[in-house]
């Protein structure tokens, strides 16, 4: 199924009423993105699959007041071509070079008994 797009103008006036109508609109089913859209920013644009958009626009207008469905499409995101950044890449060749590991590697492991009790050049021992 693909993805659509509705746009709803619903009347907001504060940004308290904006978050209200996103939580809202998020809480629906089948609903992957919720933005706020329009010159007055007075327009709520939903990306789902499978959303009911006269639900929702029911479901607005007893919550925030008059809210009318202006748009259902499908969503028409294209795919953006990335170019490839020199700045990532010339971090990543730093990070994967040698000159990142600046310590020496440790000594290879010797078998030596360990006592906890001992300090290095103690010579006074009593049990």
């Amino acid at each position: 199924m693909a993805k659509q797009k509705i746009v709803i103008k619903v009347p907001m006036s504060s940004d308290k009423s904006r978050s209200k109508a996103m939580a809202l609109v998020a809480a629906a089913g089948g609903v992957h993105s919720v933005a706020i859209a329009g010159d007055g920013k007075d327009q709520v644009v939903v990306v789902g699959e499978g959303v009911d958009s006269i639900k929702l626009t029911t479901d607005l207008r007893k919550k925030m007041g008059d809210a009318q469905l202006v748009e259902v499409g499908e969503d028409k995101k294209k795919e953006e071509k990335t170019k490839p950044d020199p700045v990532a890449d010339a971090v990543a060749a730093y990070y994967n070079s040698q000159y990142y590991y600046h310590y020496p590697p440790p000594p290879p492991a010797v078998a030596v008994a360990y006592d906890p009790y001992s300090r290095p050049g103690s010579t006074c021992s009593i049990m």
